[in-house]
């Protein structure tokens, strides 16, 4: 049989219970016990007391026991004052006598009144009161000028005699046995609907989480407390709305490659329908053409490859003390000519008291340099210019890469390193490129310890900045 976790809630809160009302009502029981004996035997020893006290009153006036043996009223009014109480038949005469002798002793009174006491003579012969083996008795002893003239014995272990004793203690015990069940009922009564409670939430998450397995990532749970149980609705919730970005984002993905594949694709298709059909002859410059779209395919796929590398951590890095500005100045004079060409400037500068050197990839490294190069090569306008500062701030490498016009939205800055992500609002490829080598560059940063960030250029244009940890 399958139990659900509101069921395992349940027995467990209801044994819990059982237990607690179970040890509860045994040590109750045994305290009360203990407890209440202990004031009997107690009330016993100060009864025994006091009547010993009255018993040598007697004995110093009579002289001897014979007052006492020859009358049990007398007896019964000695234990009747001792314990405060008023004997029956007292009305009855002194001349009333009993019979028995030192032998039987004088036989009980009343039912409940003589306690389990008696009177024994100096020699413990029993002499007045239920008759008992000595030995079995708690012996006070009687004093008649410094000496002990007989004992006052009550019953040792035997402290329920009075019949209002008996029904006091019965009594307790039975409140305890009810007070115990009513408890247990109570647990029964609550256990169910608290179980209930506590699963409530579970429940939800459940039925949130087949509905997130089926494709729905817009699913939410409601969180009402701030226990473990909210801890787990709002990670469920997070994770609910991770997904659905990461859906949002696949989606974008495969439109994005979509069209930058579709797009040269069909220009390449389209020079070559036009050659077949006589449309535009086969010329060199034709080719070059055909060319060109060959080269910017073969670029997207290449980024493409790259970023799904980084993305996976694919990626192959062989770090090893490397000089980074040593790496920058041959990068930037490797492109020189581009930038020439384009009518671009390219300045590097070092503001560096004394070498550095980083633990890094240097294939990686320059291919970080280059992107950040090429980047501001496609976009900005003729006549600009692109400086480099190399610094060191905090234990770390920080280079800036400063553009001229045009420059990009502060709004947009924030996204420039998502791929695909061009400020244009077109997906024209007049610059060229697919909007992936920014992020292909922060994916080499991060693999190396670094920060990269974009802010806008002192020079109006686009600024990013790359810092990356120096080699201890």
């Amino acid at each position: 049989m399958r139990l659900s976790i509101r069921h395992k809630l349940f027995l467990a809160l209801f044994a819990a219970t059982t237990l607690v009302v179970a040890v509860m009502y045994a040590f109750m029981h045994w305290s009360f016990q203990h407890g209440f004996v202990s004031f009997l035997e107690n009330r016993q020893q100060a009864y025994a007391e006091r009547l010993a006290g009255q018993l040598a009153e007697v004995y110093a006036a009579d002289g001897n026991w014979d007052g006492i043996l020859g009358d049990r009223v007398r007896w019964w009014r000695l234990m009747a004052d001792a314990r405060g109480m008023h004997a029956p038949g007292m009305g009855m005469g002194p001349g009333h006598r009993m019979g028995g002798g030192m032998g039987g002793g004088m036989g009980g009174g009343p039912r409940g009144l003589d306690g389990g006491l008696a009177l024994l003579d100096a020699d413990k012969h029993v002499l007045a009161g239920r008759a008992a083996d000595a030995g079995d008795l708690a012996l006070t002893p009687v004093r008649v000028d410094d000496r002990v003239v007989g004992y006052v014995g009550r019953v040792a272990g035997r402290p329920l005699s009075e019949l209002v004793d008996v029904r006091f203690a019965d009594a307790q015990r039975r409140a305890f046995l009810v007070i115990a069940v009513l408890v247990g009922a109570l647990a029964v009564a609550l256990a169910w609907p608290l179980a209930n409670t506590l699963v409530r939430p579970l429940r939800r998450v459940t039925a949130a989480t087949r509905a997130l397995a089926a494709g729905h990532y817009d699913t939410r749970v409601p969180v009402r407390s701030s226990d473990e149980l909210g801890d787990l609705g709002r990670d469920f919730n997070d994770l609910a709305q991770a997904l659905e970005r990461t859906e949002s984002a696949r989606r974008d993905w495969m439109a994005d490659i979509s069209h930058e594949l579709r797009t040269p694709i069909s220009l390449l298709k389209a020079e070559l329908e036009a050659m077949q059909d006589g449309v535009r002859a086969m010329t060199p410059t034709a080719l070059a053409g055909l060319q060109a779209d060959v080269d910017r395919l073969g670029r997207v796929v290449e980024d493409l490859y790259q970023l799904s590398m980084t993305d996976l951590g694919a990626m192959s890095y062989h770090k090893r003390p490397v000089d980074p500005l040593a790496l920058l100045e041959d990068d930037a004079e490797a492109l020189a000519g581009e930038f020439e060409r384009k009518g671009l400037g390219l300045a590097v500068r070092a503001e560096l008291a004394q070498p550095v050197t980083l633990h890094a990839d240097p294939d990686r490294l320059s291919q970080l340099f280059r992107n950040l190069m090429q980047n501001s090569l496609r976009y900005t306008d003729a006549g600009g210019r692109l400086e480099i500062v190399a610094g060191v701030a905090g234990g770390r490498l920080r280079l800036d890469f400063d553009d001229s016009p045009p420059g990009v939205p502060e709004a947009a800055l924030g996204r420039l390193f998502e791929r695909f992500y061009r400020v244009e609002g077109s997906r024209n490829r007049a610059h060229g490129g697919a909007g992936l080598g920014l992020a292909i560059c922060r994916n080499i940063v991060e693999a190396h310890g670094g920060l990269i960030e974009a802010r806008p250029s002192r020079l109006g244009g686009l600024g990013i900045r790359v810092e990356l940890p120096l080699a201890p």
